[in-house]
């Protein structure tokens, strides 16, 4: 390896390590369900986006299975060549009605959705308001877009309309956008979108949300803007077909024109192969299973409530959440790996989440508690918090 090389993965690898900041990665042995092995030991799983127990269901494997049986293992092309199958049009057609929007466009992952989308419609001559706590692949489609990027206090309106109105009345710029994530994926606040859509009306904001916490959990399971009943104020609606979808990839909802000009600018569409056809398959099976019944939604927010009442009954700081996600805030990144690390070993799965992630001094072990979840496995895990917080003088 060359030396120049060498030393710079040394030097930083080591200070991740020395401040705690070092993520080791775990291998999962089998399904990613309510309880997962590692190392050959079991674990009650507090860390997966699995949040409807879906990437398990036996009819989304059935479809998968049926789907490779009919179509391959690979859809063999880009979509604009010959890689769009009769199934990534179900899929399609499938998301525009969920969403509630005359179209829609499946990418790769929900990663893709944003580096395609925002670089599609955005250049250098535009600007964009970006919520600060965004999440990093809304940061790096803006930054590919080469727009003028305007950080945003977190949910502040008052701030956003200070600067959507600078922005506008500049006239500097072709077209304006505002970005926000629908619900943030380490506190599980909302978006505020009714103040953001009244905001972005009065200036001409182009108004784009990436749900990809929300669909599933929000509005009965359509997203935060079927929450709020703005599928037809919101011009971009975002998400990702891996959290409570259960399979994998991304989609983005709105007007039969945006999807159209999507088809031919996104590049990630233009220049990636389609998603496989057995997971496409799943992903549809999916949806129609949360359009047909909340059982599954419903279920979520009881256990999450559930996870919430404990958690905070025994003395720890939780934060503000409004959704499933459930913090258990420690501050210092190091303590917070340290708990994260004591939690596993009583057989309890929970992250820490530090800094980048999350800023310094806000270090946390994130819940996700999901429909799979039986009642007696919350309770176990609320009393293992409760011993580890007590051990280490949090609670």
């Amino acid at each position: 390896m060359v030396q120049t090389l060498n030393t710079f993965l040394e030097s930083n690898l080591n200070e991740l390590k020395d401040n705690g900041l070092y993520n080791e990665i775990d291998i999962v042995e089998g399904a990613n369900g309510a309880e997962i092995t590692i190392g050959g030991k079991q674990y009650i799983n507090l860390s997966s986006n699995n949040y409807l127990g879906l990437a398990t269901n036996e009819d989304l494997k059935k479809a998968a299975k049926d789907a490779i049986d009919s179509h391959g293992v690979g859809a063999g092309a880009v979509r604009t060549i010959n890689g769009t199958l009769d199934l990534h049009k179900e899929l399609e057609e499938t998301l525009a009605q969920f969403k509630g929007t005359e179209s829609a466009i499946a990418y790769q992952s929900g990663f893709n959705c944003n580096m395609a989308a925002i670089s599609a419609v955005m250049n250098k001559h535009d600007a964009i308001l970006s919520d600060e706590l965004n999440h990093a692949s809304i940061i790096d489609g803006c930054r590919l877009s080469k727009a003028k990027i305007i950080r945003v206090n977190h949910s502040d309106m008052e701030d956003l309309r200070n600067k959507a109105k600078e922005a506008v009345e500049s006239g500097q710029y072709n077209k304006v956008m505002y970005i926000t994530d629908g619900v943030f994926s380490m506190d599980g606040d909302v978006a505020k979108l009714p103040e953001i859509v009244e905001i972005a009306e009065e200036f001409g904001l182009i108004t784009y949300v990436d749900d990809a916490h929300g669909s599933g959990v929000m509005g009965k399971g359509a997203g935060t803007v079927k929450h709020f009943g703005l599928q037809d104020k919101i011009d971009f609606q975002i998400g990702t077909l891996s959290k409570a979808i259960g399979v994998v990839g991304g989609y983005v909802a709105g007007t039969k024109d945006l999807i159209d000009w999507l088809k031919v600018a996104s590049r990630p569409f233009l220049f990636s192969t389609s998603l496989a056809p057995g997971d496409t398959k799943a992903i549809t099976e999916s949806v129609k299973k949360l359009m047909a019944s909340t059982e599954l939604h419903d279920k979520l927010w009881d256990n999450a409530n559930y996870l919430k009442e404990g958690l905070k009954a025994k003395g720890f700081d939780i934060g503000h959440s409004e959704t499933p996600i459930t913090p258990v805030i420690i501050g210092e990144e190091k303590k917070a790996q340290t708990f994260s690390k004591r939690l596993m070993d009583e057989g309890v799965y929970a992250k820490a989440i530090v800094f980048p992630t999350v800023p310094r001094g806000t270090g946390r072990v994130r819940n996700m508690p999901t429909a799979a979840h039986t009642k007696e496995q919350l309770d176990k895990a609320i009393d293992i918090y409760e011993k580890i917080g007590k051990e280490l003088g949090l609670i």
